[in-house]
C-alpha cells in the first residue's frame, strides 16, 4: 500500500511542478515575447517530463505488482496450511470417534 501512495505522490509532485512552472511563467512580469520563448522551451521539455513521469509510474507499477504477487503467494501458503490443519483435525476427530465406539460398553436392551 505504501508503494502505491509513494507512486501517487511522485506523480502528483511532477504534475504539480509542471502546473506551477506554467503558472509562474504566465504571472511573471516579462514581456510577451520573453514569456512566449520561455513557454516554447517549456513545451519542448514536456516530452522529457512525460517520459520521466511514465518511467516513474512504470517503476511504481512494477513494485506494486511484485508486492501483490508476494502477498498472493503468502496467502496461498497460509491457506494450504489452514486446509492441512483442518484435514488433520478431522482425521483426529474421526479416530477419537472410532475409539469411543470401540471402548463404550455394549448397549443393554430396555427393561420392561
Amino acid at each position: 500500500m505504501s508503494t502505491k501512495r509513494s507512486g501517487l505522490f511522485i506523480g502528483g509532485l511532477l504534475v504539480g511542478s509542471a502546473i506551477g512552472a506554467v503558472t509562474g511563467l504566465l504571472m511573471a512580469p516579462r514581456t510577451g515575447k520573453e514569456t512566449r520563448q520561455i513557454l516554447k522551451k517549456s513545451a519542448e521539455a514536456m516530452p522529457a517530463l512525460a517520459e520521466d513521469l511514465s518511467s516513474s509510474v512504470q517503476l511504481q507499477a512494477d513494485r506494486l505488482s511484485e508486492t501483490a504477487i508476494r502477498n498472493w503467494d503468502e496467502t496461498l501458503v497460509r491457506l494450504k496450511e489452514a486446509i492441512a490443519a483442518g484435514l488433520e483435525a478431522t482425521q483426529r476427530e474421526r479416530q477419537m470417534s472410532e475409539t469411543e465406539v470401540e471402548v463404550s460398553p455394549p448397549l443393554r436392551p430396555p427393561v420392561r
